[in-house]
């Protein structure tokens, strides 16, 4: 997201879109956060990836933890699109769940 460490290492060659949101559950894993499969919606930010090459890029940079799959986003307004996420897949003993979905809440940079 705009304003975390790997942003713009990450996104050049990326437009923008829109906050939205995905169905799921998120937990503050301390540094970062991580969307797993649950009842609720995490809210993020959408973009439109210009360089496919980038893809693998930010597989390396989300680490083993994370896997990248197809999910619905609901954008502002109710408009939908399909997007890549990365969802967590790692250990969840220290995870804290965050209800309300929203990681800048907790933790704005």
């Amino acid at each position: 997201m705009r304003g975390y460490g790997l942003h713009a290492a990450l996104v050049r060659g990326a437009t923008f879109l829109g906050r939205g949101s995905v169905a799921g559950r998120l937990v503050n894993l301390g540094r970062y956060p991580g969307l797993i499969r649950g009842a609720g919606r995490v809210k993020g930010e959408l973009y439109r990836l210009e360089d496919p090459e980038l893809l693998p890029v930010l597989d390396r940079e989300e680490g083993y933890n994370f896997g990248r799959s197809i999910a619905i986003v609901t954008l502002a307004g109710g408009r939908r699109a399909r997007a890549w996420v990365y969802r967590y897949r790692g250990p969840r003993e220290s995870a804290v769940p965050v209800p309300h979905g929203d990681y800048r809440r907790i933790r704005w940079r």
